[in-house]
C-alpha cells in the first residue's frame, strides 16, 4: 500500500532499507571471511499469517544476503521434541540465529522455546538474558519491535536525553524494552498499563508517545501533545464500513496526525524496520559468536564445520 507523501508520516520503509543495505555490507565481509551468516526460522503447525511473516523475512534475508532456512514440525510435537530441536541448532556452529515463529500451538510455550535458544543466538532478543542486558544498557541485542520503534523516534531528530515519553503498554517484548531502551538515551519515561488510572492525563503531556495495546483507535487527538511524535506499534484486522477488512493501529490516525508533529502509518510504520532490526541482530549474534570462536580456539581462522 502506498502511503501519502506528508511530512507528518514516520515511514519505515526508508529506514529499513538503510538498516538492510549496512547488515548486507556486513553479511558480505563475513562470508569473505569465512563466516557466513544463516537464519533458521522454526514454524510449529500450518498458519497462513505466519507463512507470510516468513515469506517477508526469506525476501528481506536474501536482499542482505544472509542465508534464510525454514524447518516446519507439525502441530502434534511435543515441548520436550521441540526443546531438543532448539538445542541441537544452538550446537550447529552454521547456524547464526534462530526464529520462532508466532504463534504456536497452546500445549507449547512460546517462552519456554524462547529459553531453549542460546543467547548468542537470540536473534529476536526474546531469551530472558537478552531483555535482562537491556537493564544494563547492553542494547545491540534488543527485542526487534522495540528496537525498531526507538528507531522511528531517532528519525525525528529529536534530542532524547531529557525528552518525556509515555509507552502505553507494557509486554515484556514491546512495552518494558521501548522503556529501558529509551531510559538509556537520557530520557524521561512512564509506562501505562491496564491498572494506570488516567492513560489520557499521562499521555497528553507525552513530547513522545508509544502505544501498544493491541486495541484499535485507543488513542484519540484529544489524548495527543499538540507537536507530539507518535509511535503505533498497533496491529488491529477492522472491518470497515464498505464491509472490507483492513489493519489499523491503536492510534485513531486521521484525527492524531492533525496535532501530532509526527505519526507512524499503520501498515507501513514500524513493521517494516522489525525485519530489518532482525536482520542487524543477526550480524550482532555473528559477532559475538565469532568473538567467543577465537577466544577459546586463538584464531580468526574459517569455521572448521565449513
Amino acid at each position: 500500500m502506498s502511503l501519502p507523501d506528508d511530512s507528518r508520516y514516520l515511514k519505515g520503509g526508508p529506514v529499513a532499507q538503510r538498516i538492510i543495505a549496512a547488515v548486507r555490507e556486513d553479511a558480505a565481509i563475513a562470508k569473505a571471511e569465512g563466516f557466513p551468516p544463516k537464519l533458521i526460522s522454526i514454524t510449529v503447525g500450518d498458519t497462513d499469517a505466519v507463512d507470510v511473516y516468513v515469506r517477508n523475512q526469506r525476501a528481506k534475508a536474501q536482499l542482505a544476503g544472509i542465508d534464510f532456512e525454514e524447518r516446519r514440525f507439525p502441530a502434534t510435537i511435543t515441548s520436550g521434541e521441540l526443546e531438543a530441536a532448539i538445542h541441537g541448532l544452538n550446537a550447529d556452529p552454521r547456524v547464526t540465529g534462530i526464529i520462532i515463529q508466532r504463534p504456536v500451538p497452546a500445549h507449547i510455550s512460546v517462552k519456554t522455546l524462547q529459553a531453549a535458544v542460546h543467547p548468542l543466538k537470540d536473534v529476536e532478543g526474546m531469551h530472558p538474558a537478552s531483555i535482562g542486558n537491556i537493564v544494563y544498557n547492553q542494547l545491540d541485542l534488543a527485542p526487534c519491535t522495540a528496537a525498531a520503534s526507538v528507531e522511528l523516534l531517532k528519525e525525528t531528530g529529536l534530542d532524547l536525553k531529557g525528552l518525556e515519553v509515555v509507552v502505553v503498554g507494557h509486554s515484556e517484548i514491546v512495552g518494558k524494552p521501548i522503556a529501558f531502551l529509551l531510559m538509556s538515551e537520557g530520557a524521561t519515561v512512564t509506562v501505562c498499563h491496564h491498572l494506570t488510572r488516567s492513560v489520557a492525563a499521562h499521555a497528553r503531556r507525552a513530547d513522545a508517545l508509544f502505544v501498544a495495546v493491541g486495541k484499535p483507535r485507543l488513542v484519540k487527538a484529544d489524548m495527543v501533545k499538540p507537536g507530539a511524535a507518535v509511535i503505533d506499534i498497533g496491529i488491529n484486522s477492522e472491518i470497515g464500513p464498505d464491509g472490507t477488512s483492513r489493519i489499523v493501529g491503536d492510534v485513531d490516525t486521521d484525527s492524531v496526525k492533525d496535532v501530532a508533529s509526527w505519526i507512524t502509518p499503520v501498515p507501513g510504520g514500524v513493521g517494516p524496520i522489525t525485519v530489518a532490526i532482525l536482520l542487524r541482530n543477526t550480524m550482532v549474534a555473528l559477532s559475538r559468536q565469532r568473538a567467543l570462536y577465537e577466544a577459546t580456539y586463538g584464531t580468526a581462522d574459517r569455521l572448521a564445520a565449513e
